[in-house]
């Protein structure tokens, strides 16, 4: 089968993975099959940020909350390696607000506030909430959609205790 991968020239991936979350899109219907064609895609790449932001999405919509979450990890540690980021979240978040325009921080902070999502789904109210305000402390725009996500997880709290 002949898929034609010149409508994703902007995809910065080989042919051949390019053909494989064609495939796992194009069998979405089928997830046993569909997803055996992301995770070649996946094995075959490593941890490209492109298939793994593909990944991320793919997991997600498919519910696959566990596999999103450990996708969008994956992503965060790669930048957080590649752009020597601190583990001290006072020394990062100063680093955050200087760089937030920074193509590679930004992809971090949409990264980590989609974590902070996943962990929602899973039922981590209390790690998706410290996400949230972290994410939010930065993205005075609501760009990243932790604010959004925050007002949701807080709401539903007091809301419980009436």
């Amino acid at each position: 089968m002949q898929i034609d991968t010149e409508r994703f020239s902007w995809f910065q991936v080989p042919e051949e993975i390019k053909n494989l979350l064609i495939l796992a899109a194009e069998n979405w219907e089928n997830t046993s099959e569909s997803e055996k064609y992301m995770n070649q895609a996946l094995g075959k790449t490593g941890d490209n940020l492109e298939v793994l932001i593909a990944a991320y999405r793919y997991f997600y919509y498919k519910y696959n909350y566990q596999m999103a979450l450990q996708t969008a990890v994956k992503v965060i540690d790669k930048i957080k390696v590649a752009e020597n980021l601190p583990d001290d979240w006072q020394q990062l978040q100063s680093i955050l607000i200087k760089r937030k325009e920074d193509p590679q921080i930004r992809l971090y902070l949409n990264a980590y506030a989609a974590s902070g999502l996943v962990l929602a789904k899973l039922g981590e109210l209390e790690k998706a909430k410290e996400i949230s305000t972290q994410v939010k402390s930065i993205d005075d725009k609501n760009d990243f959609g932790a604010g959004i996500l925050l007002d949701i997880l807080t709401r539903a709290a007091e809301e419980d205790e009436d």
